[in-house]
């Protein structure tokens, strides 16, 4: 039933009720053409019946028809009026998406409509021809196949989409049609297969716009997500501080205050210059290369006091680039691996060289031993250094790198490239 207002209500009946007078004159005039054309005939001409039997036949199965044309389209439409009603149908849909991946769409979209035959794309031209077979609306038509309605009907209509470029966006011009030449839409109706299909493909692009959207935000979550736990997690690890390290410092400087008092203070002073540059720092607060190398230091500090003569550290570090701004414990994380990985294992120690240099807009930072080098024995588990790339990854995108190779002659050499701005703002602040 029809709802709503009684104007728009009649309106419809009038629309419908005026198809059907236009589809019942057209096959009117052509049977009193074809009765004019029979009544010419010699002989048989004289025998009126038959054409006027037929004729009656063939009017009242077109009204029919007309009539459940006009029916079907108000069930799937919900209105009647011109454009429902016609069987060519044209749609424009703009598509936010670039030329090529609203094409893909809607190509994809046009292949799960059902009953499709046969499908041409295009995709230089971005056009697309389809041919889908008629679905028999009703399968209980008068006469059967005996029905000359069904003599003269398309089997199959046809679908023609165009992708116009537009910038970041495409838009659609989407055509569905009967497999005829448009003068007979005067006498034949698509049981308005035609708005069906296009009606399909325009739910499926919108169907499959939305689904896009929803895929890159729940992305864009999940990135952010994933963002906020690996910022979080690598937060904890900047801010804490090895217990085994602290342990053993304290163990030790407790031995030397029997034995040596002034190193057990020397070794105190450099523990509380290293906890001081490893207090936490505000969310995504950049340290410098010049605190980090303090902190650095007096780590190593702490440790030539523990090793003795088996460890030696070299620095090569321009002062203007002491401003550079680094990740906090980036450097320590370097430092720490030379130590625990390199040096340590070895019998006879070695050195730690810390190196910076700055050329064609970047500064690399280089820590360096030659201690066992890639040694799978003492190798570790190669956290420390993800987490360095992973917070490189965080801060720059991927301006910046890290780079670890073998030292020459022994040892292992890695290297961290951040840009050289970052040190002008700073240096210039």
């Amino acid at each position: 039933m029809l709802h709503g207002n009684p104007h728009a209500v009649g309106t419809s009946v009038i629309k419908g009720l005026f198809f059907v007078i236009r589809i019942a004159l057209a096959w009117l005039l052509a049977i009193l053409l074809f009765a004019g054309l029979w009544s010419e005939l010699p002989l048989i001409g004289r025998l009126e019946w038959p054409i006027t039997v037929a004729g009656m036949i063939v009017m009242a199965l077109v009204v029919i028809g007309a009539l459940s044309h006009v029916g079907r389209v108000r069930l799937i439409a919900d209105r009647i009026d011109r454009t429902t009603l016609g069987n060519r149908h044209r749609r424009q849909v703009e598509i936010p998406f670039e030329a090529g991946e609203a094409f893909d769409l809607v190509d994809a979209a046009i292949r799960e409509l059902p009953r499709i035959v046969a499908v041409e794309s295009a995709r230089d031209s971005l056009q697309i021809r389809a041919t889908a077979a008629r679905p028999d609306a009703y399968l209980d038509r008068p006469l059967g196949r005996w029905n000359p309605m069904l003599w003269f009907g398309a089997p199959r209509n046809q679908i023609l989409a165009t992708v116009t470029p537009g910038g970041d966006t495409g838009s659609v011009t989407l055509i569905c049609e009967p497999e005829t030449l448009a003068w007979s839409d005067w006498f034949l109706f698509d049981d308005a297969t035609n708005f069906e299909n296009a009606e399909a493909i325009t739910r499926a692009i919108t169907r499959r716009v939305a689904e896009r959207r929803r895929n890159e935000r729940a992305d864009a979550a999940q990135t952010a997500t994933e963002k906020e736990l690996t910022v979080a997690k690598l937060s904890l690890l900047h801010a804490q501080v090895e217990p085994h390290f602290l342990y053993n410092t304290l163990a030790s400087a407790q031995l030397l205050t029997r034995s040596d008092p002034a190193r057990a203070d020397e070794m105190l002073g450099h523990l509380i210059q290293y906890l001081r540059h490893s207090l936490p720092r505000t969310e995504n607060e950049l340290s410098t290369l010049g605190e980090e190398l303090e902190r650095a230091l007096a780590y190593l500090e702490i440790l030539k006091i523990r090793m003795g003569p088996r460890l030696s550290v070299q620095v090569d570090l321009p002062e203007k680039l002491r401003a550079t701004k680094l990740p906090p414990m980036m450097l320590q994380t370097l430092v720490e691996n030379a130590i625990k990985h390199g040096l340590e294992p070895r019998t006879g120690g070695g050195t730690v060289w810390i190196r910076a240099r700055r050329s064609d807009g970047v500064v690399a930072v280089t820590v360096a031993d030659d201690g066992d080098g890639f040694n799978t024995r003492t190798g570790g588990t190669g956290i420390g250094l993800k987490n360095v790339r992973e917070r490189l990854r965080l801060v720059y995108g991927s301006d910046a790198a890290l780079a670890v190779v073998a030292n020459f002659p022994a040892g292992v050499a890695a290297t961290i490239t951040v840009p050289a701005t970052f040190e002008e703002v700073a240096h210039h602040g």
